[in-house]
């Protein structure tokens, strides 16, 4: 009696390797690269802790902030969170298009963000607060300017997978791409509300 061979099932085109975690392993990686990420801005915001009072003599916390204005900043860069959660639920139900919608939304409002912190910079700097000036200046530009590069490679990242959207090279097969974009864009907004806080809300000696 002739045999058979056994019917193959088709492998998924994206296979997932798991680990120990249950986590696959580039999910994993991210949050390894996100957690040494929590490291270097421990340390920024630790620093400038211990310096803002320190101004030599130029600009101080209470008179040059423009807490009004960086909370409508900070509003708009929140925002993009539900804009990136959005464009993940489009890319996962199979959505190209929405997806690319909400990207793009979130990469706009990334940028408005920059474009605030661009300004304010100017306006401190012509108020006579420069990374020289004092230890003050100095933590609150590293701090600060460390952050918004995280934003502007977050901005890169989002318009690249529009790129690749355009091009045929991002179905719902590939949504863990945007998920992992996504988790590097949420750390990025947390990691604002946090310096938010200490930078602008918490009062000064």
């Amino acid at each position: 009696m002739a045999t058979h061979p056994a019917a193959v099932s088709p492998q998924p085109a994206h296979e997932e390797h798991l680990t120990s975690t249950g986590l696959d392993n580039v999910k994993m990686a991210m949050w390894a690269f996100l957690g040494s990420e929590c490291l270097f801005f421990g340390s920024f915001i630790s620093t400038y802790l211990l310096y803002r009072n320190r101004t030599n003599g130029g600009p101080d916390p209470a008179h040059i902030y423009d807490i009004p204005f960086t909370s409508v900043s900070s509003f708009v860069l929140l925002m993009s969170s539900l804009t990136m959660v959005l464009a993940l639920a489009a890319i996962q139900r199979g959505d190209e298009r929405g997806m690319r919608t909400w990207l793009f939304a979130t990469a706009f409002l990334g940028m408005t963000f920059i474009g605030g912190q661009i300004y304010e910079f100017t306006t401190f700097y012509e108020e006579g607060l420069k990374l020289t000036t004092s230890p003050f200046g100095s933590s609150f530009f590293v701090l600060t300017g460390f952050h918004g590069a995280h934003v502007s490679v977050g901005i890169l990242m989002l318009l690249a997978l529009v790129g690749m959207s355009l091009a045929g090279r991002l179905s719902q097969a590939d949504a863990r791409k945007v998920e992992l974009v996504g988790l590097y864009w949420h750390f990025v907004d947390i990691v604002w509300i946090v310096i938010f806080t200490v930078i602008y809300l918490v009062p000064t000696e």
